[in-house]
């Protein structure tokens, strides 16, 4: 593997863990939600905090159903669904404008004719 293959991976794989990383974080805001976990609470504000400029363009996209205080926030799965969609894209383009092809190989071709001894 030629040094611009390993860098093309390795950026590649930084944009997974990005993603991965805000994937697991909206999900845990999507479970807190759902049990109705107290805003109050440090760890729950964390992520809440953390999580909200990442699920703010979602905001208000579709209604969000609850039961009793827990509630579903619809909108934080579409985002994760953008998100991944979006970590996907970026990885590609990423391979697509530095990948260089290698320099072409000759390949030479022969035939059985070619190694009858007559």
């Amino acid at each position: 593997m030629s040094e611009r293959e390993r860098r093309n991976f390795r950026a590649s794989q930084l944009i997974w863990l990005f993603v991965g990383v805000l994937e697991v974080l909206i999900a845990l805001r999507i479970g807190l939600k759902l049990i109705a976990a107290t805003p109050d609470n440090p760890f729950a504000a964390f992520i809440y905090n953390l999580t909200n400029i990442f699920v703010f363009p979602f905001a208000g996209l579709t209604p969000t159903p609850a039961v009793g205080n827990g509630v579903l926030e619809l909108h934080s799965i579409i985002a994760m669904v953008v998100y991944a969609l979006a970590g996907w894209a970026i990885a590609r383009l990423v391979w697509v404008i530095f990948y260089r092809r290698r320099e072409p190989v000759d390949v030479t071709q022969t035939t059985i004719q070619d190694h009858r001894t007559e």
